[in-house]
C-alpha cells in the first residue's frame, strides 16, 4: 500500500496529513509545538488517537518511542556508528526488529526485516517539496511503519536544528 505524507505548509510544529493512494486523507498528524519530548499524535479522521510518537529525553543516542492505546509498541534508535548512510533500528517486541538504511534527510530510505525490504520511503515520486511517499509491502503493520517514519522525520528535524545552530 502506498501512502502520501504531506507536511502542512502553514504549520505550528510537525503537522502533516497522511493520505492513501487515491489521495484521500486518512490520518492527521498533530505535532506538539512546545513539547520538550518532540511529541506527535496521529489521529484518524474522526479525531481518535491511533498512535503517538515521542522522543525519550534520557538516552545515549536519539531514541523515539511509539505508542498505541497508551502502550509502547516500538522504539526507534539511531545507530551510534553509521558512516555514509543513516541507520536506525525499529525495536519491536520479539526477534523481528526492523532496520532502516538510507538518507533520512533526503527522505530516501528503506525499512527491512530479516533482510527483506518491507517499506520504501521516497520524495522522488513527488514534485511537491513537502510531500513524500511510503510504500509498504502487503502483510505489514502499516500503522507501526507510518509512525516509525514520522519518528525518523522528527530525528532528522532535530539533527538539522542541532547542525544549523
Amino acid at each position: 500500500m502506498r501512502y502520501l505524507i504531506r507536511e502542512k505548509l502553514i504549520r505550528l510544529g510537525e503537522d502533516s496529513t497522511i493520505m492513501n493512494e487515491a489521495g484521500q486523507p486518512i490520518l492527521e498528524v498533530d505535532g506538539k509545538v512546545f513539547s520538550l519530548h518532540d511529541r506527535l499524535v496521529v489521529r484518524d479522521m474522526n479525531g481518535n488517537e491511533v498512535a503517538g510518537v515521542h522522543r525519550r529525553l534520557i538516552a545515549l543516542r536519539p531514541t523515539y518511542e511509539i505508542t498505541r492505546g497508551g502502550q509502547e509498541v516500538a522504539e526507534v534508535r539511531k545507530h551510534l556508528i553509521s558512516p555514509f548512510v543513516d541507520r536506525f533500528t525499529i525495536d519491536i517486541p520479539g526477534p523481528n526488529d526492523l532496520e532502516v538504511t538510507g538518507s533520512i534527510f533526503e527522505h530516501e530510505f528503506t525499512i527491512a526485516q530479516g533482510g527483506q525490504v518491507v517499506a520504501t520511503v521516497s520524495k522522488r515520486w513527488f514534485s511537491l517539496t513537502d510531500t513524500y511517499g511510503v510504500d509498504i509491502a502487503p502483510g505489514q503493520d502499516d500503522m507501526l511503519i507510518l509512525a516509525s517514519v514520522l519518528a525518523l522525520d522528527l530525528a532528522e528535524d532535530r539533527e538539522r536544528e542541532n547542525r544549523d545552530g
